[in-house]
């Protein structure tokens, strides 16, 4: 194989990685959930948000904080019963609560559990 060929490849290689990183960007997200009574270990959602609205990276937190500029428990409570369906119905894969991804959705703020 010709150092040409080599070359091409790995261009060709990267061009496809750059391209599929694009698309799972644009067309997946990440819903964390903080730990709660009902979920105490809390949980990471990917899953597909073509069509939601919701940022790449979202909490119910996070989305409280954009709209309404605080977080209540109330209001976190609805914020999830409201989203819940959505992103099941949209489900790719559940990991476990990542807090770096949850400070990345309210901005480094933490609020109480």
């Amino acid at each position: 194989m010709g150092k040409k060929s080599r070359k091409s490849k790995v261009i060709v290689t990267i061009l496809v990685l750059l391209v599929s990183g694009f698309f799972l960007y644009m067309t997946t997200g990440f819903f964390v959930i903080q730990p709660i009574g009902a979920l105490p270990q809390g949980a990471t959602i990917w899953y597909w948000r073509f069509g939601t609205k919701l940022p790449f990276i979202a909490s119910a937190d996070g989305l409280l904080l954009q709209e309404e500029g605080g977080v209540s428990l109330l209001g976190r409570g609805a914020a999830l019963a409201a989203l819940a369906e959505r992103i099941k119905e949209r489900k790719i894969a559940t990991f476990r609560y990542r807090r770096t991804l949850y400070l990345i959705s309210t901005g480094g703020r933490e609020f109480d559990r």
